[in-house]
């Protein structure tokens, strides 16, 4: 109940307003002070309350508590809270007025208008938390062109407003309570559904577990994994940095997998001795190949034999010039653990995925899933459902493949303009391109770190290759088209071709002044981008690619590694 309507309250208000010391020592008593800045009037000095109130004030104002800008509590509210006159309030406010930090702005009240400067305080350094493409992510920047990132400017803010009115005029009380951990039974139910529609995936939605995108999914599965007595999970290289992270996180090794034309080399994965492997056979990440039939068979004979598959379904709805590729968990759903979410689809803000678990570890992954969270926010996974009931998921697929195709297509014309020799992976489906280099078409004498970095400073973001590499291979850029118009599109990329050429000239200047070595050194390359962005792009990425200064500041041992031994033309990637 309010305290305006409380009896007492007004009891308290009455005595508190005509000045009464009785009146205001028993609305204190009743009271206990006032939620605004924890105030406690029975903490002020005797005889001293104005002043104790005036200093209170004054000091949240001076560290930010009150900033410029926020609304003061009516005098007379406030003084009902504490038990004290208007009077005092007043004053107090009035003493503050005085030295210019408060205003009265009429209706609307006392208002905060200036605070002192802060105090000159040591610098604290905070140790970057998630690793490398965190850190890159916060990095400002003109374009933007990361993979992993969708049109978020088409999210269906219309249709989901609708769905989500729909959903609320039909909700009980009672279904505002705490969820089911495993899922809302109608959004496992519609994700059945879609899953059947669009994957061929025939599922039960008892089998469907939602979880908070495929990182939760990962998580959950190393946990439970761990727990069944697996210690090693393969992995494709190149291949998620991401996704390896997050097992590593779960104390799990990883081992690394060569991926070549035909997907994963299923041959290398029986020799390495790993009980499970995490894969995007759809659309790997980052070549864009599929995994074709022969690996197929030849995964599935390996999962027959007691492996663990934890299939990706990474960017598979996301296709434009070829025929749909049917999932793992369609073909083998006793061994496949299959991973999905709208992150691509809609947006990565909702945080809404599935995971498919067989049933031997179906009942773990639930039980993790509640000790993690209790289960993901419900009014979300209700206005989902209701959008892949509608159709209006499958709608706003249509239409952002059209999108995205378009530029797609901008983004190959301006490699092939500005990027000549580079070669291009995984065209025909996902949000992003791979772009790799040979030595004649990359310059030589420097690598993709240093590329991606000079594309920084002059306002260009882009993931180097080697980022998502265990082993030794071509340099290169993987390059996300889906979240910027055309126009920056084709300005990003020229301005990479720029950043390539202004290194090749500085690598050949520095191969001159350093005669008998292979190309120039880190601090010539350095000292050539003199300007100070370029200086703190060239930091950023040259910490990224030396494993021992940004494992410690990023606070993540065991994830970022030691740079690899360059990459020589003729070798296998």
């Amino acid at each position: 109940m309010s305290r305006s309507n409380d009896p007492l309250f007004q009891g308290s208000k009455t005595r508190s307003t005509t000045g009464s010391a009785t009146g205001s020592a028993t609305g204190s008593a009743l009271l206990g002070g006032s939620d605004f800045l924890q105030l406690d009037p029975d903490r002020a000095p005797a005889g001293g309350r104005t002043e104790w109130l005036a200093g209170r004030l004054r000091a949240a104002i001076a560290d930010g508590t009150l900033p410029v800008g926020t609304r003061l509590p009516a005098s007379r509210v406030l003084a009902a809270e504490l038990g004290v006159s208007r009077g005092l309030v007043t004053e107090a406010y009035q003493r503050l007025a005085e030295t210019g930090q408060v205003a009265g702005r009429g209706r609307a009240g006392t208002v905060v208008v200036a605070a002192p400067p802060p105090a000159p305080a040591a610098p604290v350094r905070t140790p970057a938390r998630g690793g490398l493409v965190d850190a890159l992510r916060a990095e400002p920047c003109r374009i933007d062109l990361s993979p992993g990132v969708p049109d978020l400017a088409a999210f269906p803010r219309t249709a989901w407003l609708r769905a989500e009115r729909r959903v609320l005029g039909g909700l009980t009380p009672a279904d505002f309570g705490y969820g089911d951990p495993q899922g809302a039974p109608a959004l496992r139910e519609a994700v059945a559904g879609w899953l059947a529609r669009n994957r061929g995936i025939r599922a039960d939605p008892d089998e469907v577990v939602i979880v908070a995108g495929v990182a939760q999914a990962l998580a959950l599965l190393a946990q439970v994994l761990r727990e069944d007595g697996v210690r090693r999970v393969a992995v494709e290289d190149p291949g998620s940095l991401g996704a390896r992270q997050q097992l590593e996180y779960g104390r799990l090794s990883t081992a690394a997998v060569r991926v070549d034309a035909s997907g994963l080399d299923v041959a290398a994965l029986r020799a390495c001795g790993a009980g499970a492997v995490l894969l995007t056979p759809a659309h790997q990440f980052p070549t864009g190949v599929v995994l074709d039939g022969e690996r197929r068979r030849e995964l599935l004979g390996w999962a027959a034999e007691g492996g663990v598959v934890i299939e990706d379904d990474y960017d598979a709805e996301h296709r434009y010039d070829r025929a749909p590729v049917p999932a793992l968990k369609a073909l083998l759903p006793e061994r496949v653990c299959y991973a999905g979410s709208v992150s691509k689809l809609l947006a990565p803000a909702l945080r809404l995925g599935w995971l498919l678990a067989p049933p031997r570890y179906r009942d773990a992954v639930v039980e993790a899933k509640r000790y993690a969270d209790l289960g993901n926010a419900v009014l979300a996974q209700l206005v989902l459902a209701d959008l892949m009931d509608s159709g209006e998921l499958e709608r706003h697929l249509r239409f952002v493949r059209r999108r995205h195709r378009g530029r797609r297509d901008a983004m190959l014309r301006a490699v092939a303009a500005h990027l000549p020799g580079a070669r291009v992976h995984g065209a025909a489906a996902g949000l992003h391109l791979m772009v790799t280099f040979d030595e004649d078409g990359f310059g030589g004498g420097f690598e993709d770190t240093d590329l991606a970095s000079a594309a920084l400073a002059l306002g260009v973001k882009a993931h180097p290759l080697s980022w998502h590499r265990l082993r030794p291979g071509p340099p290169g850029l993987i390059l996300g088209y889906a979240a910027g118009p055309v126009s920056e599109i084709e300005e990003g990329v020229a301005l990479l071709g720029e950043a390539r050429d202004r290194l090749s000239r500085i690598s050949r200047r520095a191969a001159k002044l350093t005669p008998g070595q292979g190309g120039p050194s880190r601090p010539a390359l350095v000292a050539a981008l003199a300007d100070r962005p370029a200086k703190a792009a060239k930091s950023f990425f040259f910490r990224a690619a030396t494993s021992g200064g940004v494992a410690r500041r990023a606070g993540v041992k065991g994830v970022i590694r030691a740079p690899h031994r360059p990459w020589r033309s003729g070798e296998p990637p």
